[in-house]
């Protein structure tokens, strides 16, 4: 008689969502949110894995790097607790398969959660509770929290559901190689979405001048010759936006030829020695204070 297949109850669903709550309140800088991850794991871990070196290796597996908008990580929750069920009933779902979806749904994700919660459904529930409160309704808060909570709650169980269906048909084909295509896409989505972020949140500014050039009278704004008080800030305002300078001098430093050149070059290079570092096995910490200490100095030298 073939064994009986273990199946995650929608209370033990229920409970990893009520956790992942928690996602970020182990929030640190190596792995950012791993923390929080594997504690709202814990009970579907617990149900799946009876033999407790089993239940290790699922905690340690979920120790890696994670990090997404906390109310978008409930879909991610949903596909991961699927396969970990298929690979608890004997599914050949490795560990890399399992991280390779987090990792590649992540990033798309999190570009998701922060338009749509912190730019588009928080300002406008506080837009209509403060209009409450501002005509002295004791509503305007109570409204704000009830339906932000309601939103938020609903978001999360209904996306990690959407997932956990979604990634038990996934699951259903691995013979035919549909999680590994899965995979494949997922990453390859994750890392485009990435690099896309490198010049927007990598900042390098090399600072040691390379010229300095005189500019021609009427190339700048003359300071001396503005009208005083109002007037004189009107007509510099206008002259700036004409094209004037602020300054007779123009002063060209390394960094602008660079940006002339490649823009976004230097955080490139510097992100794929960071990722090349990583891959031999250099720990985030030592990274993280390697980068301190050469911002420091460069600062110091005056190079950054």
């Amino acid at each position: 008689m073939a064994e009986e297949k273990i199946t995650l109850s929608k209370k033990d669903r229920r409970s990893v969502a009520l956790r992942s709550t928690f996602l970020q309140g182990s929030w640190n800088y190596e792995r950012m949110q791993n923390g929080g991850w594997c504690f709202a794991m814990i009970p579907a871990i617990k149900k799946l894995y009876t033999n407790k070196e089993d239940q290790k290796a699922a905690l340690k597996r979920h120790l890696e790097f994670f990090n997404t908008h906390p109310y978008v990580a409930s879909p991610v929750l949903g596909v991961t607790l699927a396969l970990e069920e298929e690979k608890a009933n004997g599914a050949q779902v490795d560990d890399a398969a399992i991280q390779g979806v987090k990792v590649g749904m992540m990033g798309p994700l999190a570009g998701v959660g922060d338009p749509v919660f912190w730019f588009t459904a928080r300002p406008m529930l506080g837009a209509l509770g403060a209009s409450l409160a501002m005509g002295g309704s004791i509503l305007g808060p109570i409204l704000f929290f009830v339906l932000w909570n309601v939103i938020r709650w609903a978001f999360m169980w209904y996306t990690q559901e959407f997932g956990y269906q979604a990634g038990s048909k996934i699951s259903e084909d691995l013979s035919g190689g549909l999680l590994q295509k899965v995979t494949k896409i997922a990453s390859i989505l994750g890392m485009f979405v990435l690099g896309s972020l490198i010049e927007r949140w990598v900042s390098i500014n090399f600072t040691p001048v390379v010229s300095k050039v005189t500019l021609s009278e009427g190339a700048y704004i003359d300071w001396k010759s503005l009208p005083a008080g109002a007037e004189g800030i009107k007509t510099a305002l206008s002259q700036y936006a004409s094209g004037m300078a602020l300054d007779p001098t123009k002063v060209t430093t390394l960094q602008d030829n660079l940006n002339s050149l490649i823009p976004g070059l230097m955080p490139l290079l510097l992100t794929l020695l960071c990722m090349w570092l990583l891959k031999k096995k250099v720990s985030p910490i030592v990274i993280i204070l390697a980068l301190f200490v050469v911002g420091i100095l460069g600062h110091v030298v005056g190079i950054l």
